[in-house]
């Protein structure tokens, strides 16, 4: 797992140690992303989103918590962007 502090693109490794949303086909992922490497990332704090409510502002409508740490494969995301609250 390749964990750094200092960004050295402007992908994953510029937002670890932020909060990230993950649209994935079936799921939405959100969390502090600690971890990238070839295969999948890794959250912190990880949730669920069921339901996001305004994508804008605010709290998600519905998120269940993920045992930490939780992976997600790479090749299963879609679009990716910080995550509220």
């Amino acid at each position: 797992m390749k964990r750094i502090v200092e960004a050295t693109d402007g992908g994953f490794d510029a937002v670890l140690g932020e909060k990230v949303c993950l649209f994935c086909g079936v799921y939405f992922y959100t969390g502090k992303l600690v971890g990238v490497n070839g295969d999948h990332l890794e959250l912190d704090d990880a949730q669920l989103v069921y339901e996001t409510g305004e994508l804008t502002e605010g709290k998600w409508k519905d998120a269940q918590s993920l045992p930490s740490p939780w992976r997600v494969m790479r090749h299963g995301i879609e679009s990716w962007g910080p995550a509220k609250c």
